[in-house]
């Protein structure tokens, strides 16, 4: 029936208490007792290998005393009832949740492009996307969306912003569009020698700009708006 620790029933073997194996185990199967998990401990580390018909190791997973390392094709993490939570292979990376919640402080860090419908912070937060010593490029082929339902809407840099439509037009729907901090010219001197221009909007409303006066120089059927 068996020495020790060690029992042999209809099962298999049946090992109580702590058991040490000085070389190598082979076994189909190893369970635990039912009210109590199974444990392998090592004082350097446990390795676990998947080898092929030749012998070749195809899959290692390793649980050392700093790092957990995983050697393979792929790694994947399933939901108990079998869907795809978390897949890496050489080529990608691929989340499966319905939502990525970042919980860092700083926020998430890319160092390449993203590719994603949708960017959301939670509720009662503030979304920000920062890149803050190079640019930030926003593109898709049929239009980005930016909103805003409980508040202001901020596009801060240190250089320039600019917004082009290759093949359409901009469009600014509010009640008033305000430009604060732009010169204002001297009462009565020369609009060349000073530099400033007009912003003037054709009927249509279509922006363009013209050499600023004493008074408005805007024209309602400038050559500009036809």
């Amino acid at each position: 029936t068996g020495m020790g620790h060690l029992r042999v029933t209809k099962e298999g073997l049946r090992l109580e208490g702590e058991s040490e194996f000085l070389f190598p185990l082979y076994a189909k199967e190893i369970h635990s007792r039912v009210d109590s998990s199974l444990l392998l401990q090592s004082t350097h580390n446990v390795t676990v290998n998947a080898r092929n018909s030749n012998g070749e190791v195809t899959g290692r997973l390793n649980v050392g005393p700093k790092m957990v390392e995983f050697h393979g094709q792929q790694f994947q993490i399933n939901s108990k009832d079998g869907k795809p939570l978390f897949t890496v292979d050489e080529n990608e990376v691929v989340i499966g949740t319905d939502k990525l919640r970042v919980t860092g402080p700083e926020g998430a860090l890319f160092e390449h492009s993203v590719e994603t419908p949708l960017v959301k912070a939670e509720a009662f937060k503030q979304l920000r996307l920062e890149s803050p010593t190079r640019s930030l490029s926003m593109d898709a082929p049929r239009g980005i969306n930016i909103k805003a339902q409980a508040g202001n809407i901020e596009a801060l840099s240190q250089m320039d912003i600019k917004l082009h439509s290759s093949d359409g037009v901009l469009l600014l729907d509010a009640e008033t569009v305000r430009l604060p901090k732009l010169p204002e010219g001297e009462r009565g001197g020369s609009g060349i020698s000073q530099g400033l221009y007009e912003i003037c909007v054709c009927p249509d409303g279509k922006l363009y700009l013209s050499v600023a006066g004493v008074g408005s120089t805007c024209q309602e059927y400038s050559r500009v708006c036809q």
